[in-house]
């Protein structure tokens, strides 16, 4: 497998992780395509387990979403400036912290923009829990397996 396969993958993988973030975009199902499309491009035992979990971990994604209050963010008030300090937040807590620090990552960036948007940490917060009420929650869920399935395509690329 060449250089250039990766690459695409990679794109198309930071594509439904941003996609994750913009309603109306399937961004797991392009994640989900883009590992597919790898591992048969590049069919190692590696490659297929990698598919295999990520089928897996968006089922499982799918069924927690499924049991989290519906989608609600832009009643809620919910900014598309919300929505990219939440993603930058969990991309940059996702490898800052390893896994884990995606969750306080995503908080964190709405907490940042709330707190930017109305400037007091009162209202911030407030902010936060209904946003996370809202179907941040949601959000978060899809988000976070979406990051974990691009942490196992990176290790498999480079250390496979």
């Amino acid at each position: 497998m060449g250089v250039v396969d990766p690459l695409l993958a990679g794109l198309v993988i930071l594509l439904g992780v941003g996609g994750v973030l913009v309603p109306g975009v399937p961004g797991s199902w392009l994640v989900w395509a883009a590992v597919m499309w790898w591992a048969l491009k590049d069919p190692q035992p590696l490659a297929w387990a990698v598919l295999m979990g990520a089928t897996v971990a968006l089922f499982l994604s799918q069924v927690v979403r499924w049991a989290l209050p519906p989608r609600r963010l832009r009643a809620s008030g919910a900014t598309p400036r919300m929505a990219a300090y939440a993603g930058v937040g969990a991309f940059l807590g996702f490898f800052l912290v390893p896994v884990l620090g995606a969750i306080p990552g995503f908080m964190g960036g709405i907490y940042l923009s709330e707190r930017l948007r109305l400037g007091r940490h009162r209202e911030a917060m407030a902010a936060l829990r209904t946003a996370m009420r809202s179907g941040g929650s949601s959000v978060l869920a899809e988000l976070f397996t979406c990051l974990l399935i691009m942490g196992a395509w990176l290790g498999a690329v480079f250390w496979g």
